[in-house]
């Protein structure tokens, strides 16, 4: 392959952006916004697969078969990637990437197969931006069962995890939702 070939192809290949966080950190509401906006944005799917396991009479996945939840999910946003890189945009903002499975797996002390390291290290993200716990914000819900101790635990452990895979992480500031985005906007401008 040529260097021209290969220089177009990196320049068609859709910037993947991750937006993650501990629970209760504003990561929806800014992906919601960022759709309203008119950006091409992949959702969060846990709650689809807890929603899923719901109609078949398990109320919390999770809980209950944590690797199973694990390994649904870790599919799931593997297919997102899969199909994000396949976008014809510039960009693309994902609620949450693939390391997120690892870090839920890391705070519940859990382990998980070899293939999951090898998944997010095969699968990469183009920047990843981590939003901080903020307890004025955080509300729980009956999908979000952690309280606000437990969100900061996880928050380290995607650090953690997400710096364990080489990332460099982009802290989002406590702030409104348009300067948030704002700031996400002008950080992405910069590559």
């Amino acid at each position: 392959m040529s260097i021209f070939v290969a220089l177009f192809l990196k320049l068609m290949t859709p910037k993947l952006i991750v937006i993650t966080g501990g629970p209760g950190t504003g990561k929806t509401t800014l992906i919601n916004q960022l759709i309203e906006e008119g950006h091409l944005c992949y959702p969060e799917i846990s709650r689809e697969i807890t929603e899923d396991a719901r109609k078949n009479g398990i109320d919390q996945l999770f809980l209950n078969n944590s690797l199973l939840f694990s390994e649904l999910l870790l599919e799931g946003r593997k297919k997102q990637h899969e199909n994000a890189v396949l976008e014809k945009a510039p960009f693309i903002f994902l609620d949450r990437g693939l390391p997120d499975v690892l870090a839920y797996m890391h705070y519940i002390g859990d382990s998980y197969p070899s293939s999951f390291n090898t998944v997010c290290n095969n699968l990469r993200y183009t920047k990843v931006f981590l939003l901080p716990p903020w307890e004025e914000i955080y509300s729980s819900d009956e999908y979000r069962y952690e309280n606000f101790e437990q969100a900061k635990l996880i928050f380290n452990h995607l650090r953690e995890t997400y710096e364990n895979f080489g990332y460099s992480l982009i802290d989002v500031p406590k702030d409104s939702i348009n300067n948030r985005i704002l700031f996400i906007l002008d950080e992405i401008s910069k590559e």
